[in-house]
Order: structure tokens, then sequence, then C-alpha cells
């Protein structure tokens, strides 16, 4: 399957770089990542947003490193122990990525720092929420915590390094304390390991319910208890991040049993080599070359950190139920055509038959919308099979409960579960192996491609034919993350596109060469071809074009290439661009018509909108899905676009792009010269409160609509 498809892939002809005088026209694409980064730090940095939210932000920069250096530092890392001197669009060798990614790495380490020391913490310190150390505390904390420890202290392992203990396996991601013991006795010196255990809480709850101790501090204040009769010199927080980049062999008779493969790779996994060793700042210089001697780590790896270790662990603090220092809850409202009268249960196919229905997450609920499809399409004694992709859900999703109960109804499911998914593989085994035993039919992806559309297919005998249900979408089937990602899916019951993913469906899980579809763009087959042939349209109207782009990131050259030559023409393009963006806007002669913003906050931009063409000129042609404009998604992903061709949906989508490209709040724009800054605010439009008070108009104007009927007939 995997060679009938790689015969199919349409690969552009490399073409030579566009000419810019005195650097290139490409911006790197990790230096762009950690530009992403940057704007999120910046959100923790911000006295505007709650304080809860920034602590939130804090974490989430934390959590990102650290995948930043378990895949992306990881991969270059291996790319110089390899001997690869291949360069980057850019120029960059895998060395020179390396050095640059470590200077400024360090600026924004630092910067974490001081806004988890300097700026949250004391800000939450004011209103009653305490992130202290073990020496501030007063006597009855320190008996409440050592209350605590007693309840720790089974679960702590010592681990002593001396001729007959060598030095421990530090797994990844964990928080463990150096420690340096004396015998009283024998004067001998020997270094120890102690395990902060990941399953416990990050930090400790005080006895007031609103101030926390690191959990380390706690553990480091009893070692004496773990090193009985002997003196405790000194111990230092540490932290090891390893290459977790996963690299399923597939080839040969592995990829007879991919499932086999992910769960041996996975093992495999714990043992990556070390990439990053986080240190705090009090560290001797004796404890910090020992661990660099000892984990095979260079000095250029490590990072000596001024305050806690791993500030992931500050999602605890957003738990608080402390609302004053929180966003505004917002409860996602039941689209209009979508909503039930009291006395009603609403028939989601017969809404279908009779429009299509854009639906828009977070602003719009996922239960009433998503989750509602999937499981009325479970209990309907008419539906007589399901079929959808799963790329990361949850374990108790009720869509894999939906799926689950209708197996054991008869019907007949297919789920296609993508085992690589990277960091959730481990799960995705867990509940896909749970869908085998409803009797699913689980399919494991295809060999070599990973796949990432995001598509439902409902097949329902009524009484005049088979008619077929569909959801294409730009997220993942996760109602956790549906509170959080923005994202877009269509409902349809148009034929061709349910004939459609018939076709994709039967590609996925049997053998085909099917390769053109009715409506659907299929990567890798042809959506990169077809996105070319759009944008150089537009370049080619005798009147100038418009593109505009909502995407996560813009890394393809090609695609980058073609929208230079678009601006070149003069089209009006307009990006939208939440992470990596390697494209230089706004440069003389390569690109003085495009404009690049990024929009960072509440809710992290998840959808993937397409635009070309112009009202006044013959109409726009909007596309939505899965694909991002990367030589990854476009070469090694199962993706799909489709297009919306409803009029009242393409306002919808016309109204969510000029809502972004208006916001000033949250928005950043980029520089030709590669550097982001924040959009000015003048006007007060923040892209994400806009989209909220637009969801709830149009649910208040749907429910007037009735009243004013009934008024307009007794007049």
């Amino acid at each position: 399957m995997s060679r009938q498809l790689e015969e199919l892939i349409e690969t552009p002809a490399p073409a030579p770089p566009p000419e810019l005088e005195g650097e290139s026209p490409y911006i790197n694409r990790e230096l762009s990542l950690l530009d992403f980064q940057e704007r999120v730090l910046a959100l923790a940095e911000d006295p505007a947003i709650p304080l809860l939210e920034r602590a939130k932000f804090l974490a989430i920069f934390s959590s990102n490193l650290d995948e930043f250096f378990q895949v992306r530092v990881a991969g270059l890392k291996d790319q110089v122990a390899a001997g690869l001197g291949v360069t980057t669009p850019d120029g960059l060798t895998p060395t020179q990525q390396l050095e640059v990614i470590r200077e400024r790495l360090e600026v924004l380490v630092a910067r974490q720092s001081r806004a988890c020391l300097e700026g949250v913490m004391p800000a939450l310190a004011d209103v009653g929420i305490r992130l202290s150390d073990w020496e501030s505390l007063d006597d009855d904390e320190h008996k409440h915590l050592q209350r605590v420890f007693e309840d720790i202290f089974p679960v702590l392992t010592p681990l002593a390094v001396d001729p007959g203990h060598p030095f421990p396996y530090i797994s990844n991601l964990s928080l463990n304390l150096a420690v340096i013991v004396r015998d009283p006795v024998t004067h001998e010196r020997r270094f120890a390991r102690v395990k902060v255990p990941p399953l416990l809480p990050r930090f400790v709850v005080l006895p007031d319910n609103e101030g926390f101790v690191p959990l380390e501090q706690v553990i480091a204040a009893h070692l004496h208890t773990l090193f009985p009769g002997m003196e405790i010199e000194c111990h230092y927080p540490f932290r090891v991040t390893r290459n977790t980049d996963l690299t399923v062999q597939e080839e040969g008779e592995e990829a007879d049993d991919l499932l086999a493969a992910v769960e041996m790779e996975l093992r495999q996994r714990r043992f990556g080599q070390a990439v990053r060793l986080e240190i705090d700042k009090r560290m001797s210089d004796e404890a910090r070359k020992l661990l660099e001697r000892e984990l095979e780590v260079e000095p250029t790896d490590v990072y000596v950190v001024d305050g806690p270790l791993d500030l992931s662990g500050l999602w605890a603090l957003h738990d608080l139920d402390r609302p004053d220092l929180k966003d505004e809850p917002w409860h996602p409202v039941t689209p209009p055509a979508l909503e039930a009268g009291a006395d009603e249960r609403l028939d989601v196919f017969a809404v279908l038959r009779e429009r299509d229905i854009l639906v828009h997450h977070p602003y719009d609920s996922f239960t009433t919308t998503v989750e509602a499809f999937v499981h009325q399409a479970a209990s309907d004694p008419k539906v007589l099979a399901i079929k959808q992709t799963l790329y990361r859900t949850s374990g108790d999703s009720p869509i894999v409960k939906s799926l689950i109960r209708a197996a054991e109804r008869g019907k007949q499911v297919a789920a296609l579960v993508e085992l690589k998914a990277r960091f959730d593989e481990q799960a995705n085994i867990a509940w896909a192996r749970a869908l085998e035993e409803a009797g699913v039919h689980v399919v494991y992806g295809l060999v070599g491609f990973k796949t990432h559309s995001k598509t439902a297919l409902v097949v329902r005998q009524e009484e005049d034919q088979i008619r077929r249900y569909c959801h294409v979408g730009t997220g993942n089937y996760n109602p956790k993350t549906a509170r959080m990602y923005e994202d877009i899916g269509l409902l349809s019951a148009d034929p061709e596109l349910g004939a459609d993913l018939t076709e994709l469906f039967n590609f996925l899980t049997g053998y085909s060469r099917q390769q053109q579809f009715r409506r659907l763009l299929l990567a890798p087959t042809q959506l990169r071809a077809r996105i070319l042939e759009m944008i150089d349209k537009e370049a080619a109207k005798p009147e100038p074009g418009r593109i505009v782009m909502k995407v996560n990131s813009l890394v393809d050259r090609p695609v980058i290439d073609a929208l230079y030559r678009a601006s070149g023409a003069g089209v009006s393009i307009d990006l939208v661009v939440r992470g990596m963006c390697c494209l230089r806007p706004g440069l003389p002669g390569l690109s003085e018509n495009i404009r690049v913003r990024s929009i960072v906050g509440r809710y992290l931009e998840h959808s993937r909108i397409f635009a070309f063409g112009r009202d006044e000129a013959g109409g726009v042609r909007y596309l939505i899905g899965s694909a991002d404009m990367m030589t990854r998604n476009l070469d090694k992903r199962i993706e799909v676009l489709v297009p919306v061709e409803a009029p009242e949906l393409k306002d919808r989508l016309r109204e969510i792009l000029e809502v972004n490209l208006a916001d000033d709040v949250l928005a950043w724009e980029l520089q030709g010269d590669g550097q982001w800054s924040k959009v000015p605010t003048a006007r007060g439009i923040s892209c994400h409160g806009r989209l909220q008070e637009l969801a709830v108009e149009r649910l208040h104007q749907h429910r007037r609509e009735p009243e004013a009927l009934e008024t307009n007939r007794h007049l």
C-alpha cells in the first residue's frame, strides 16, 4: 500500500530560491518555532492577563520547551552525530542551528524565571496564593509537611553511586535531587540520587489551601531520614530531557505489525540520548561536572535555572477555585440549526438533509454537534455503518464510547487509529485495543504515512435510498481539547462528499490507487499541487487576485515560493500563521504584497482555512481541513481539505477571517527581518472575545425570529 501511495505523490521539481540581496529569503524553521514560544511567554509576562492564566502560560511554555528539546534539538543532534552537513533553506548547518538555538534559549529561560519569580509569584502572593520556600515557612507549616513526608517516604528510593552501585539511569523529564553525603566515621563523600515521584503533585498544598511548596524541597528537608547516620553535605535539584523522537522501523517484517513496532519504540524511547540537563543555579561545579560526565552531555547542553525546575506543574495552580484570577468562563453555544426545542429531540440527520452546517469550536459546542452526530449514529437502528479517523482523543471520550456501543449493536464500525501521533502513542494503543475488543474494525494507519485527516462517515438506510452523512474537520475528535483549541468542522449530507469519504476510507483500509476525488483534496497525492494551482490562478488574473490563509505553520518551500510569485504579480495576500512561518513578508521585489500575523491567546488557534479570490470578481473559493503548509503534512501524512460552498457558510468563514485580520489585542505581525512585533491596540478587537460575541448574537437572533413571526401574525 505504501509503495502504491508513493507512486501517486505529485512532488514539484525543486526551483532555485528567489534572489534576496544580503540574506536568505527563508526564515529558519527552528528559530521560527522559538519565536512562537516567545509569544506564549509574552502572555505570561502580560500584567493585563488574569494571574492564574499567566501561571498557565508559564506551564505551557515549559511543556513546549520540553517537546522542542525532545524532538527538534534531538533531531539536530542526530544529524550532527551522523556527520550530516546538509544546510537548511536559510543556509544553516545542524551545528550552526544548535549554536543559535542555545543563544536564544538562554535568553528565553532567563525571561521565564523572571516572569515566574518577579512577576507571577509575587502578584499571586498579594492575593493570598503563595509559592513558598521551605526556609520561609513557620513551625506549624513545617509540622504539616513532616506529616506529608511520612506518606511520601515509602515511595522514595535513594540510589547511591559508588564502586558497587553504578550511576543510575535518569528517566526522561524526571525531577531529581543530586545529594552529596559524608560518612562521619570514614569521612568518605558519596554521590546519591533521589527521584521525585512523578505521580505525586508537583507542589504540596499548605494547610491554608493557598500556600504551595515545591515537592523536591519537602523531600530535601528530610534527606536525613533517607540517609540515616550520614551527614547531608549538599543537595541540588536537576532534570534531564532525552531524545524521544519516535522513528518506527516500517520496512520488512516489522511493518506487518505496526502496533508491535510502536510498542517496541516506546520502550526504546525511555533510553534515548540525553539532550538537555537543567540544574539549579546553586549547584556546585563538582556536582555539575559529575552529572555532565555520567549523562554524557556537553556543557552547552546544560541550562542553569533560577527558581523551580519544571514549571509545567503550575497547571495545578490554575485548577484553584479562584474565578477572580481567571478568564471569564465561556460556555459554548449550540448552533441555531442544531438547537432543539424544549420538548423536542433533535434529529441531526434530518437537519443535514436540509442544509450543511459549519461548526466553530470552542465557540460552538462540541458536545451538541460532533459528539451528538456520532452518538445519534450509534443509537439509530437505521444506521448501517460508521467509519472514522482518530488521531488524538481521550480514553474517556464519548465518541469512543459511541463507537463501541455501535459495534455492540451490530453496526459495521471502522476506526483508523493513528498510533504514531507523537506523545499520544501509549494512550492510543490502550483505547484502540478497547475498540477492538468491542468488535470495531481497527486499522493502524498506513506504513510510512501518518493519518492526520479528521473525517467521519455515517451510512444510513432510509426509505428511498442509502444516504451518507459526513464530518470533515480541522481538529481532533477530543472533547477536552475542543474546549481549548479553535477548530472548524463541516457537517454535511452532500452525496458527492459522501462518495468521496467512502472511497477515502476504502483507500485507507484496503488497497486502492484512488487519486482524484469529486470534492476532497488529498495529501500526499495531489493536495500540494492543487494549492499551488490555486495560488498561481490568482497570480494569473487580469485584476489583482486575493489570497487569505489561516494555518498553524507555513514551512513548505514550494508553497512559499508560489506565494512570493503571486505577490510579485500583485496578489494581495494575508497569512494568519499561529506557529512557524518561514516566509519573509513585506520585502520589496519579493513579498511586498504579503502580510503575516499570528493570534496567540486564550484558545490555541488550530483551524486551517484557505480563501482564494475576491467577492467582487466572481466569488471566493473557501476550503477547510487538516493540512498545514509543511512538507511533512503534504508529503508524509494523509490530509484532507474540503471546499465549503453553501453561501451562508462561506459568509461565516469570511467573518472568521475578517475578525482574525482585525484583531489588535492578541495579534502579532511578522516583519521582513524575521522579527515579530505586537500589533498596537487601537480599536480593542480581541479575536477570541469577538467570536464569542458573534456566537451568542447568532443564537439570540435565531431565538428572536419565532417571536417576530408570531408578532407579525397578530399584526
